[in-house]
This record gives structure tokens, C-alpha cells and sequence, in this order.
């Protein structure tokens, strides 16, 4: 059980920082729509790809970051029995569902997206706006590191899941339904 354990304790490392780094595009967005404003009001110049690239930086936050979210227990949970659940049957739950719900639906987005990805990269796809951002295909790219973050975080969590039916209570959700860090 030593190698699932770092099996976990690797993946949620890789979420945790590769969730801080994009957690930075926050702050573009922030800084990329202020001088959008500004710049239209104050010295009353527009750029269709400005406005562009803060909404493109703010799907990037939330695609990019579902995997962090995931590892932080942030994602909408229908709370009706889970948490009156013993950690031995949260454990099960957790590893039905990532194997018979999560899993598959991650390989139906990729199966599916894949063609619609590799169409814009062939394309080198681009706004469809007048002076629209380059790149699109780049952004459309999102949808399969999205995929792999959140697949990735629930092998994690089936791990951890296993880790505890096989008595690794220090790998339960903690009382506020966070992973414990193992």
C-alpha cells in the first residue's frame, strides 16, 4: 500500500501546484479587464481581443483549476446521507462513483472533444470576431487538460478510497469532507 500512498501523495502535489500556478490568471483577469476599461473610457480606445483574452483567461481558471478544486473537495456535492457516512462507506461511495460515473463520463468528453480539438488545430482556428484573439485552437486545447487534471484527481481518490477500506484512516475526508493529506 506504500506505492498507491505516493501514488496519491504525488498527484494531489501535482494538483495543489499546478492549481496555485493557474490560480495567477485570477490576477490577469483582473489586470487584462481594468485596461479594457480604462482604455475604452478614459482614452477611449476598444480592443475585441482584450475582451477576449479576459474572458478566455477566466474559462482557463475554471478548466484548468477543476482538478485543485476537485483535490479540495470545491466541486457540488448532493449532500442528502454522505455526510452522516462512516469513512469506510464514504469510501465506497467514492470509489463506485469515480469508477462507474466520473471515469467514464472524463472518456466520453475526451472520445468527443478530441475530433472538435483537432479540427481547431488544423485549422489553426481563430476568433470569429473582427480583430478577435489568435489561437483559439490553443483555448479549445483546455478541454482535454481539464479531462486529464480531473481524471487524474479521481484515480487519486480512488486510491485513497482503497487506501481506506484497507484500514488507512488517515487517508479519510477529513470532518469538512477535504482529503487528508497522506
Amino acid at each position: 500500500m506504500g506505492g498507491l500512498s505516493a501514488v496519491v501523495r504525488a498527484i494531489d502535489g501535482f494538483n495543489e501546484w499546478f492549481g496555485r500556478i493557474v490560480a495567477w490568471l485570477t490576477l490577469g483577469t483582473v489586470a487584462v479587464c481594468f485596461a479594457v476599461v480604462v482604455l475604452r473610457y478614459v482614452f477611449e480606445f476598444g480592443s475585441i481581443c482584450m475582451q477576449e483574452l479576459y474572458v478566455w483567461q477566466h474559462a482557463l481558471v475554471f478548466m484548468l483549476g477543476a482538478g485543485y478544486t476537485f483535490l479540495h473537495g470545491g466541486h457540488v456535492r448532493v449532500d442528502i446521507l454522505y455526510s452522516r457516512m462512516t469513512p469506510r462507506r464514504k469510501a465506497w461511495v467514492a470509489l463506485c462513483g469515480t469508477i462507474s460515473f466520473l471515469l467514464p463520463w472524463l472518456a466520453i468528453l475526451t472520445w468527443f472533444g478530441w475530433p472538435f480539438i483537432h479540427r481547431s488545430w488544423t485549422l489553426l482556428e481563430a476568433s470569429g470576431q473582427a480583430g478577435g484573439c489568435q489561437g483559439y485552437f490553443a483555448m479549445k486545447s483546455a478541454i482535454l487538460l481539464f479531462a486529464l487534471l480531473v481524471a487524474i484527481q479521481g484515480l487519486a481518490l480512488a486510491a485513497r478510497s482503497v487506501l481506506v477500506l484497507a484500514g488507512r484512516l488517515d487517508y479519510a475526508p477529513s470532518a469538512d469532507d477535504r482529503p487528508a493529506r497522506g
